[in-house]
């Protein structure tokens, strides 16, 4: 990553710091677009032209596509619970790096965002049951090449870095009968009553696309969707959905993810779901830190067991886990 980093004005500034939770999309081997909402904890540097977040080691398939292709794609498209209401939507597109995040370091950036996550959770007990859950994490970051901004109802974005491709991506063939669709479409409904909906595509630079949408209705199976922001690309490829919805400080969340093939025209598409994944978390604190803690633990049990933290390791040439939990020198900053 070379050449100087993006300058963004206060008001960019102001939806990158005040998003609780933001959606991010990272490249599949079959040239779609695999969607993931994570917490940003306000990790951004405006100096640098960086923002990122953490994740674990133990749940690494978003790990596995930057190790493939480091093209990368972070929507702010949320004030829910954070820290403003300034109107707008705003995509990073850039290139990401990844490097291990020391214990001590991971606790700081949390306590940075308790005052919209809460306090950090402390006590002999909490230090133990939360041991691998702070401590084989990563720092994902992502040098900005460009950005994406909406400050309001706009359906033209104002474009800061790089200048955007000319023309859209081609359409894609497709394997098989893609409008079979191969996923139940429950947690769709309850999405389009109450959550926040975003779709992911490849743009003809091959930076993933994010745009926030709305479920017009149901079609046998299949949605048919409107775009809010911006404009569904025209023509038939794969594309990534994302619903959720998450209470105050993150206790209590509703996430589902899937992958599909999206077909549209004028802005408008319908798209049918190949795969889906679910995942809830109960609105109650203490059971949210005992579920990251358990999953924190068979994540990385599994991970090492299959073989997946070694070769993931290898990848993105980070130090091995028993370096890193060990509170090794590779591990302190």
């Amino acid at each position: 990553m070379t050449g100087n980093a993006i300058e963004w004005p206060d008001d960019v500034d102001e939806i990158l710091c005040g998003d609780l939770v933001v959606g991010v999309g990272t490249l599949t081997p079959k040239g779609g677009v695999a969607l993931a909402s994570v917490t940003t904890l306000n990790i951004r540097d405006r100096d640098a032209g960086t923002v990122g977040f953490t994740t674990s080691m133990g749940f690494g398939r978003k790990l596995e596509r930057i190790a493939r292709d480091p093209r990368l794609t972070m929507a702010y498209h949320t004030r829910q619970h954070g820290r403003s209401k300034r109107p707008g939507y705003v995509l990073v597109q850039g290139r990401a790096s990844v490097r291990p995040v020391a214990r001590r370091e991971m606790i700081e950036i949390v306590a940075r965002a308790s005052d919209c996550l809460g306090q950090v959770a402390d006590g002999r007990f909490w230090d133990w049951w939360l041991k691998t859950y702070y401590d084989d994490r990563v720092l994902v970051s992502v040098r900005a090449e460009r950005i994406l901004w909406w400050p309001g109802d706009e359906s033209t974005a104002v474009v800061l870095g790089a200048p955007l491709p000319a023309g859209e991506a081609p359409s894609q063939l497709a394997e098989g009968d893609p409008w079979q669709p191969r996923a139940g479409l429950s947690w769709a409904d309850r999405a389009s009553r109450k959550g926040h909906l975003l779709v992911g595509t490849v743009q003809a630079d091959g930076m993933p696309l994010i745009l926030p949408v709305d479920i017009v209705q149901h079609l046998g199976g299949c949605l048919a969707l409107r775009a809010t922001r911006g404009a569904l690309p025209s023509g038939s490829r794969r594309a990534g959905l994302l619903a959720h919805d998450f209470h105050r400080g993150l206790i209590g969340l509703w996430t589902s993810t899937g992958t599909g093939w999206l077909e549209a025209r004028a802005g408008s598409g319908t798209w049918s779901p190949h795969t889906g994944h679910f995942f809830y978390a109960p609105p109650v604190k203490s059971l949210l830190l005992l579920g990251n803690g358990a999953a924190a633990r068979w994540g990385y049990r599994q991970a090492v067991r299959s073989g997946r933290e070694a070769s993931l390791e290898a990848a993105l040439r980070l130090p091995p886990a028993a370096v890193r939990l060990s509170g090794g020198e590779a591990t302190r900053h």
